[in-house]
Protein backbone atom coordinates (compact mmCIF):
# COMPACT_ATOMS: atom_id res chain seq x y z
CA UNK A 1 0.00 0.00 0.00
CA UNK A 2 1.47 3.43 -1.29
CA UNK A 3 2.24 5.94 1.82
CA UNK A 4 2.88 8.98 -1.01
CA UNK A 5 -0.20 11.58 -1.48
CA UNK A 6 -2.19 11.52 -3.70
CA UNK A 7 -3.75 15.39 -3.18
CA UNK A 8 -2.11 17.90 -2.22
CA UNK A 9 -2.55 19.54 1.51
CA UNK A 10 -4.77 22.60 1.64
CA UNK A 11 -3.23 25.97 3.67
CA UNK A 12 -4.87 26.10 7.06
CA UNK A 13 -6.94 29.19 7.49
CA UNK A 14 -7.24 29.44 10.80
CA UNK A 15 -5.17 30.76 13.66
CA UNK A 16 -5.96 27.92 15.88
CA UNK A 17 -4.45 26.20 13.48
CA UNK A 18 -0.94 27.62 13.41
CA UNK A 19 2.10 27.78 15.76
CA UNK A 20 3.22 31.33 16.65
CA UNK A 21 6.38 33.09 18.32
CA UNK A 22 5.63 36.72 19.86
CA UNK A 23 8.01 38.03 21.23
CA UNK A 24 8.93 41.80 22.13
CA UNK A 25 10.53 43.75 25.43
CA UNK A 26 9.22 43.27 28.74
CA UNK A 27 5.74 45.41 29.60
CA UNK A 28 5.12 46.02 26.16
CA UNK A 29 1.73 43.49 25.82
CA UNK A 30 2.50 40.64 24.98
CA UNK A 31 0.88 38.37 27.01
CA UNK A 32 -1.79 41.30 26.76
CA UNK A 33 -2.11 40.11 23.15
CA UNK A 34 -1.92 36.20 23.62
CA UNK A 35 -4.50 35.97 26.22
CA UNK A 36 -7.23 37.65 23.53
CA UNK A 37 -6.15 34.36 21.61
CA UNK A 38 -9.42 31.79 21.28
CA UNK A 39 -9.90 29.78 24.06
CA UNK A 40 -6.92 30.22 25.51
CA UNK A 41 -4.91 28.65 28.06
CA UNK A 42 -1.32 30.01 29.36
CA UNK A 43 1.44 27.62 30.28
CA UNK A 44 3.16 29.73 32.49
CA UNK A 45 6.60 29.34 33.48
CA UNK A 46 7.17 32.91 35.11
CA UNK A 47 5.39 35.22 36.87
CA UNK A 48 3.86 38.15 35.09
CA UNK A 49 0.17 37.32 35.13
CA UNK A 50 -0.91 39.18 37.36
CA UNK A 51 -2.77 41.80 35.68
CA UNK A 52 -4.84 39.55 33.53
CA UNK A 53 -7.93 37.42 33.82
CA UNK A 54 -7.00 34.54 32.08
CA UNK A 55 -6.68 30.68 33.15
CA UNK A 56 -3.06 29.51 33.89
CA UNK A 57 -1.17 26.45 34.63
CA UNK A 58 1.92 26.97 37.14
CA UNK A 59 4.39 25.30 35.21
CA UNK A 60 8.16 25.04 37.65
CA UNK A 61 9.91 22.16 35.48
CA UNK A 62 9.77 20.60 32.48
CA UNK A 63 8.16 17.36 34.04
CA UNK A 64 5.26 20.15 34.92
CA UNK A 65 5.16 20.86 31.08
CA UNK A 66 5.37 17.08 30.10
CA UNK A 67 2.57 16.58 31.89
CA UNK A 68 0.33 19.70 31.05
CA UNK A 69 1.26 18.86 27.74
CA UNK A 70 -0.19 15.13 27.93
CA UNK A 71 -3.25 16.22 29.34
CA UNK A 72 -3.32 18.83 26.72
CA UNK A 73 -3.47 15.87 24.43
CA UNK A 74 -6.38 13.64 25.99
CA UNK A 75 -8.62 16.88 25.28
CA UNK A 76 -11.03 16.40 27.72
CA UNK A 77 -10.78 20.25 28.15
CA UNK A 78 -12.26 23.68 26.51
CA UNK A 79 -9.31 25.01 25.45
CA UNK A 80 -8.08 25.92 21.63
CA UNK A 81 -4.78 27.46 22.21
CA UNK A 82 -2.11 26.68 24.26
CA UNK A 83 0.61 30.06 25.70
CA UNK A 84 3.89 28.67 26.87
CA UNK A 85 4.95 32.22 28.59
CA UNK A 86 7.87 32.33 28.35
CA UNK A 87 9.04 29.64 26.24
CA UNK A 88 12.65 30.38 27.46
CA UNK A 89 12.21 29.24 31.07
CA UNK A 90 10.72 26.15 29.40
CA UNK A 91 14.22 25.58 27.57
CA UNK A 92 15.80 26.47 31.44
CA UNK A 93 13.44 23.95 32.73
CA UNK A 94 13.99 21.12 29.88
CA UNK A 95 18.04 21.41 30.64
CA UNK A 96 17.73 21.31 34.19
CA UNK A 97 15.35 18.01 33.42
CA UNK A 98 18.48 16.88 31.89
CA UNK A 99 21.28 17.69 33.82
CA UNK A 100 19.27 15.57 36.76
CA UNK A 101 18.54 13.11 34.93
CA UNK A 102 22.06 12.27 33.65
CA UNK A 103 23.56 13.40 37.10
CA UNK A 104 26.15 16.20 35.54
CA UNK A 105 26.15 19.84 37.05
CA UNK A 106 26.51 21.49 33.00
CA UNK A 107 25.81 19.95 29.87
CA UNK A 108 29.33 19.88 28.67
CA UNK A 109 29.88 17.34 31.24
CA UNK A 110 28.40 14.62 28.81
CA UNK A 111 31.09 13.80 26.38
CA UNK A 112 31.54 15.46 22.85
CA UNK A 113 29.01 17.77 23.33
CA UNK A 114 26.89 14.89 24.44
CA UNK A 115 24.69 17.30 26.74
CA UNK A 116 23.42 20.03 24.46
CA UNK A 117 22.33 17.58 22.11
CA UNK A 118 20.71 15.52 24.33
CA UNK A 119 18.62 19.14 25.96
CA UNK A 120 17.82 20.33 22.23
CA UNK A 121 16.46 17.29 21.24
CA UNK A 122 13.99 16.69 24.32
CA UNK A 123 12.94 20.63 23.76
CA UNK A 124 12.87 19.79 20.28
CA UNK A 125 10.45 16.57 20.66
CA UNK A 126 8.48 17.91 23.38
CA UNK A 127 7.57 21.14 21.45
CA UNK A 128 6.81 19.59 17.82
CA UNK A 129 3.89 17.08 19.64
CA UNK A 130 2.49 19.61 21.37
CA UNK A 131 2.77 22.11 18.22
CA UNK A 132 0.97 18.84 16.15
CA UNK A 133 -2.39 18.75 18.06
CA UNK A 134 -5.18 20.36 17.31
CA UNK A 135 -4.64 23.60 18.70
CA UNK A 136 -2.96 26.72 18.70
CA UNK A 137 -0.03 27.53 20.32
CA UNK A 138 1.57 30.32 20.66
CA UNK A 139 5.03 30.66 22.47
CA UNK A 140 6.64 34.00 24.21
CA UNK A 141 9.83 35.47 24.39
CA UNK A 142 11.62 38.65 25.56
CA UNK A 143 13.85 40.11 23.35
CA UNK A 144 17.70 41.17 22.90
CA UNK A 145 20.18 42.88 20.88
CA UNK A 146 22.98 40.88 19.16
CA UNK A 147 26.08 42.28 16.96
CA UNK A 148 25.85 40.64 13.36
CA UNK A 149 29.61 40.70 11.65
CA UNK A 150 29.62 40.94 8.07
CA UNK A 151 32.34 41.42 5.41
CA UNK A 152 31.27 44.83 5.06
CA UNK A 153 31.02 45.55 8.90
CA UNK A 154 28.75 44.90 12.22
CA UNK A 155 25.31 46.17 12.71
CA UNK A 156 22.95 45.52 15.59
CA UNK A 157 19.54 42.85 15.43
CA UNK A 158 16.83 42.23 17.76
CA UNK A 159 16.32 38.29 18.57
CA UNK A 160 14.15 35.92 20.66
CA UNK A 161 16.52 35.61 24.07
CA UNK A 162 16.62 32.23 23.52
CA UNK A 163 20.22 30.65 23.43
CA UNK A 164 21.23 30.17 19.79
CA UNK A 165 20.39 26.62 19.39
CA UNK A 166 17.36 26.63 20.91
CA UNK A 167 15.85 29.97 18.93
CA UNK A 168 16.64 27.92 15.61
CA UNK A 169 14.69 24.77 16.49
CA UNK A 170 11.67 27.81 17.62
CA UNK A 171 12.31 29.66 14.44
CA UNK A 172 12.57 26.27 12.06
CA UNK A 173 8.96 25.22 13.42
CA UNK A 174 7.13 28.73 13.72
CA UNK A 175 4.38 29.89 11.25
CA UNK A 176 4.79 33.20 12.50
CA UNK A 177 7.13 35.29 14.01
CA UNK A 178 5.66 37.98 15.61
CA UNK A 179 8.27 41.24 16.91
CA UNK A 180 6.45 43.74 19.24
CA UNK A 181 7.71 46.41 19.05
CA UNK A 182 7.36 50.64 19.39
CA UNK A 183 6.87 52.42 16.10
CA UNK A 184 7.95 56.31 16.77
CA UNK A 185 7.28 59.19 14.37
CA UNK A 186 7.68 62.44 15.08
CA UNK A 187 4.38 64.63 13.70
CA UNK A 188 4.17 68.00 12.48
CA UNK A 189 4.76 70.06 15.60
CA UNK A 190 7.98 68.26 16.58
CA UNK A 191 6.45 65.92 19.20
CA UNK A 192 6.91 62.22 19.32
CA UNK A 193 4.64 60.09 18.44
CA UNK A 194 5.23 56.30 19.90
CA UNK A 195 2.65 53.39 18.89
CA UNK A 196 2.90 50.10 19.92
CA UNK A 197 2.97 47.98 16.77
CA UNK A 198 3.46 43.52 15.78
CA UNK A 199 6.40 43.47 12.96
CA UNK A 200 5.30 40.49 10.92
CA UNK A 201 7.70 40.27 8.06
CA UNK A 202 11.90 39.76 7.52
CA UNK A 203 14.09 42.16 8.14
CA UNK A 204 17.88 42.92 8.98
CA UNK A 205 17.41 44.32 11.94
CA UNK A 206 15.02 42.26 13.88
CA UNK A 207 13.98 38.61 13.71
CA UNK A 208 10.24 38.44 11.85
CA UNK A 209 8.09 36.40 9.25
CA UNK A 210 5.07 35.06 8.14
CA UNK A 211 5.21 31.78 5.93
CA UNK A 212 1.27 32.45 5.44
CA UNK A 213 1.94 35.36 3.39
CA UNK A 214 -0.93 36.87 4.98
CA UNK A 215 -0.13 39.77 6.63
CA UNK A 216 0.66 43.23 6.25
CA UNK A 217 4.17 44.21 7.39
CA UNK A 218 3.23 46.14 10.43
CA UNK A 219 -0.05 45.93 12.48
CA UNK A 220 -0.96 47.78 16.04
CA UNK A 221 -0.63 45.77 18.31
CA UNK A 222 -4.13 44.46 19.03
CA UNK A 223 -5.28 41.21 18.98
CA UNK A 224 -8.68 42.33 17.32
CA UNK A 225 -6.90 44.11 14.50
CA UNK A 226 -4.36 41.50 14.19
CA UNK A 227 -7.37 38.90 13.55
CA UNK A 228 -8.79 41.68 11.24
CA UNK A 229 -5.89 41.54 8.87
CA UNK A 230 -5.49 37.71 8.80
CA UNK A 231 -9.06 36.41 8.26
CA UNK A 232 -9.48 39.41 5.62
CA UNK A 233 -6.55 37.81 4.23
CA UNK A 234 -8.29 34.34 4.64
CA UNK A 235 -11.59 34.99 3.37
CA UNK A 236 -11.01 33.91 -0.03
CA UNK A 237 -9.93 30.35 1.08
CA UNK A 238 -12.66 27.87 0.44
CA UNK A 239 -14.10 26.50 4.27
CA UNK A 240 -13.02 23.40 5.24
CA UNK A 241 -15.08 20.78 7.26
CA UNK A 242 -18.21 23.02 7.29
CA UNK A 243 -15.84 26.17 9.65
CA UNK A 244 -16.74 30.21 9.07
CA UNK A 245 -14.11 30.98 7.41
CA UNK A 246 -13.81 34.07 8.80
CA UNK A 247 -13.33 32.92 12.32
CA UNK A 248 -10.44 31.64 14.08
CA UNK A 249 -12.63 29.51 16.26
CA UNK A 250 -12.60 25.36 15.76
Amino acid sequence: MSILPTAKTQPKPYLADLTVLVYGQAKIGKSTFCSQSDSALFLASEPGLNSLDVYQAPIQSWEDLLNACAEIGEGKHPFQTAIIDTIDNAYKFCTEYILRKFKVEHESDLAYGKGYAIVNNEFQRVLTKLAFLPYGLFLVSHAKEIEVETRTGKYTRIVPTLPDKARKIVLGMVDMVLFCDLDVTTGEDGAQNIRRVIRTKPSLYYEAGDRTGRLPETIDLDFKKFMDAFTTAVAPLKPIAGKPVASATK
